[in-house]
């Protein structure tokens, strides 16, 4: 399924793209998708590898969401009363 994206690219990428697929007889769509992929492909040639399996569980944490809730309320209350005893 395609999915809808937004970039500001400079004008003289958008004219490129533009030239690529006419030159290639295809749609800009399709000049994108394969510069993306020739990119990637040539970025894990390289050794940079997935960024998924770069990044897979970096969102992992040593201490439980309970405790991040817990402490990061207690740091909001302390924070509260400061302000208010500013007020």
């Amino acid at each position: 399924m395609d999915k809808v994206i937004s970039a500001r690219v400079d004008e003289s990428v958008v004219e490129r793209i533009t030239g690529l697929a006419r030159q290639l007889r295809t749609s800009k769509k399709s000049v994108i998708e394969q510069a993306i992929t020739a990119f990637a492909a040539r970025m894990e040639a390289e050794g940079h590898g997935d960024i998924f399996k770069l990044t897979s569980g970096a969102w992992r944490r040593s201490e439980s969401p309970a405790r991040t809730v817990h402490k990061t309320r207690a740091a909001f209350r302390k924070w509260s009363r400061r302000e208010s005893a500013h007020l």
